[in-house]
């Protein structure tokens, strides 16, 4: 079981080393770029700024922490409608 994991770990670092010599610098187009960009300029909408620009700084870290926060008290205010306790059944002796 041992030899299976070690050779399994080794495997994975040799497929990432070799994934990373292959190209190391190579940068995938997201749907944005590719298709959304295409579509945009073909109806002569030219990029804008966005309105909130959260690609500065830590705004984005900031946005999902606030997602967090909101979430967290969301699910803790209606925590038993989520998760309802379980009853328990309880059986009827008989009448005898």
């Amino acid at each position: 079981m041992k030899k299976l994991i070690v050779g399994g770990a080794l495997l994975l670092l040799v497929g990432i080393g070799v994934g990373g010599l292959i190209q190391p610098d190579a940068q995938w187009s997201g749907v944005d770029e590719s298709v959304v960009k295409k579509f945009a300029d073909q109806a002569g909408r030219p990029p804008r700024e966005p309105y909130i620009n959260v690609a500065q700084g830590d705004v984005l870290l900031f946005c999902f922490l606030l997602a967090g926060i909101v979430g967290g008290f969301t699910a803790g205010y209606y925590y038993r409608e989520l998760f309802p306790p379980q009853t328990k059944s309880v059986s009827q002796a008989p009448n005898v």
